[in-house]
């Protein structure tokens, strides 16, 4: 025998015994050392930030609710939707008016341990609150959410900060303002110049209203977004930026048990409600997101067991993975469970209000995006790109909201190719010099420019609106780029369409109507879309108790979006989540986004799975 065959017989025979041998050393080890509970899975864009005052996006957003803690939280189970004391001792107090909220925090809550503290113990207080909520309004962080706290009118704050722009000043926090106040160490109140019936929810979300403490972020400073401290179950360990992010149970986390009450009618809940009562959250005690941004190797980490969690089917496989909206058998064999569910959301595309092409309020240019619009073949689009996985949007309130209608039907859904040329030549869109494409009615060039990211299923919605607007004469080219880059060039009005998925924090429709509202201009309004009938519409309707004449404007302003057509609604999604049998417990709260802590790991079960 041949020294070189010799010596490969040899190499294949250790690779063989080696691999026997692995899983039996994996098994002595573990039991030796357990392994920590870890509940693994990815997010399919990159986060930018875990800073309240500036962040935005859902992924950054999530990691941030599970981090910081808001005063109030969506109970787990409920239905419909409610909120619950988090760090507050009751729930608020809220005046009659819904012009003053006040509230106690829980005394005896701590932050996580940092070197800023110098290894002593720092307890929450309200003025934490008071501090954090500032932060919003200090134009040094750029918060993108300072909308939703200014469309509140809390006294004295926008006040304050347009004042110190005035003067070329740094913002000012040590000036006490009418409007969120300490009254002692625990005591926050928070005061309005108009009603706020709904206010409770934004208390209810860490990313927006989550405490941090002042000295953390004068430490830090700049780079605070990578240094997150909070009260909260978890802490940030490790982060590699747009590729993994690792949390641990924070150790001075309080004492909070589990104890959900769902509905009465869901066997599943009930079920999960009974075995973990009484068990201290989190119940896992580590969490690791990968950034996985194409769909391919999302699912298959997920077939491979390398994740836990698939949260969001793509929708290249739900025909694999969820045939007729049914989950696949080869999945139930493996014991995967599936969640299914339609968020809060909407699927649209906008049109750049102040873009001298696209824009304008005159008819002509009013034609031109009602026209588009009439070209968008949803129903194909629900078909062949999103695998019917979704519903289509006839405005751009969504489902699961107070203010939705499943009865409202609008233009925002037709797909009419014959009224769009109609649209179009009337208004003096035609072919002028005889190449084949529309011009401008001054014979300019007609060209769309539209803004997406380059992953696989934004470029096969990116050839479907190639399809669409071919089938109408009017050029189209497309911008790609990552999610990070494209929202900065959003904010800043440099993009003339961009096709982007909004997702509401609360269940009421004022989320979505903040889309249209003026005054959100590079913040929720990315279109930039300014008409005062509309603004009038949102005014009322935010500061009006739910009833039958809140619903009638909330009508009035979804019908002024269709008419003028700023943001093109396409669909509202359903997403499934499926999770391996080791996962235990998991459960989708839309508005939630603090959910890991009631999520369980079994990682015998998942061992004895995976050697398999």
């Amino acid at each position: 025998m041949s020294r070189p065959l010799l010596l490969a017989l040899t190499t294949s025979l250790l690779l063989s015994l080696c691999a026997a041998i692995a899983p039996v050393r994996a098994a002595a080890t573990s039991a030796a050392n357990p392994a920590p509970k870890t509940l693994r899975y990815a997010f399919r864009t990159a986060e930018t930030s875990f800073d309240p005052a500036q962040i935005t996006d859902l992924y950054s957003r999530t990691v941030a609710a599970n981090i910081f803690d808001a005063p109030l939280e969506f109970a787990f189970m409920a239905r419909p939707f409610q909120v619950r004391p988090n760090t507050a001792a009751a729930m608020p107090e809220v005046a009659a008016d819904f012009k003053t909220i006040t509230l106690r925090i829980q005394p005896g809550i701590y932050f996580a341990d940092d070197p800023v503290f110098q290894g002593k113990k720092r307890e929450l207080t309200a003025q934490d609150y008071v501090y954090s909520i500032k932060r919003h309004y200090d134009p040094r962080w750029k918060s993108g959410n300072l909308y939703v706290l200014e469309n509140t009118k809390l006294l004295g704050l926008s006040e304050l900060r347009k004042a110190l722009i005035a003067a070329n000043k740094p913002f000012d926090y040590d000036t006490e303002v009418e409007g969120v106040r300490a009254l002692d160490r625990y005591t926050l109140q928070l005061r309005f110049g108009e009603p706020q019936p709904r206010f409770l929810y934004q208390m209810a979300d860490g990313a927006l209203l989550g405490a941090l403490a002042r000295e953390v972020v004068e430490h830090y400073d700049d780079k605070i977004g990578a240094h997150p401290v909070g009260t909260g179950p978890y802490r940030l360990t490790q982060w590699v930026r747009s590729s993994k992010i690792v949390l641990e149970r924070n150790p001075n986390y309080r004492e909070v048990l589990y104890d959900e009450q769902p509905p009465a009618d869901n066997a599943r809940l009930q079920a999960i409600a009974a075995k973990f009562k009484g068990r201290k959250l989190p119940l896992n005690e580590r969490v690791e997101v990968s950034i996985i941004e194409e769909n391919q190797p999302r699912w298959l980490a997920f077939l491979n067991t390398e994740q836990d969690l698939m949260d969001e089917v793509p929708v290249d496989f739900a025909p694999q993975a969820l045939p007729n909206n049914q989950l696949a058998p080869h999945l139930v064999k493996r014991g995967i469970t599936m969640e299914r569910y339609t968020r809060a959301d909407i699927s649209a595309s906008y049109f750049a209000m102040e873009n001298p092409l696209v824009g304008g309020y005159t008819p002509a240019k009013v034609a031109l995006r009602r026209a588009i619009a009439l070209a968008v073949d949803l129903d194909s689009e629900i078909r062949l790109v999103r695998r019917g996985q979704a519903i289509p949007a006839q405005s751009t309130v969504g489902p699961n909201t107070w203010g939705y209608d499943a009865a409202f039907k609008s233009e925002m859904s037709e797909f009419d190719r014959a009224k769009a040329h109609a649209l179009l030549d009337m208004h003096g869109y035609i072919d002028r010099d005889g190449d084949g494409w529309r011009d401008q009615p001054d014979g300019q060039p007609l060209l769309l420019e539209y803004s997406t990211q380059p992953d696989q299923e934004k470029r096969q919605l990116a050839e479907h609106w190639k399809k669409n607007m071919d089938a109408i004469g009017i050029r189209i080219v497309f911008k790609y780029a990552k999610f990070p880059e494209q929202l900065k060039a959003s904010r800043s009005g440099k993009l003339m369409m961009w096709g982007v998925g909004w997702l509401a924090t609360q269940p009421d429709a004022d989320s979505f109507l903040e889309l249209g509202y003026g005054p959100n201009k590079g913040q929720a309004n990315h279109a930039r879309f300014d008409l005062p009938a509309y603004n009038a519409l949102h005014e009322r309707q935010r500061t009006m108790a739910d009833g039958p004449e809140r619903a009638a404007l909330v009508e009035q302003a979804k019908k002024l979006l269709v008419a003028y057509m700023p943001y093109k609604a396409h669909v509202h999604r359903v997403f499934t989540d499926l999770a391996h049998p080791w996962v235990k417990g998991y459960h989708r709260n839309i508005f939630a986004r603090n959910f890991w802590k009631y999520v369980d790991v079994d990682m015998d079960e998942h061992q004895r799975r995976s050697q398999r």
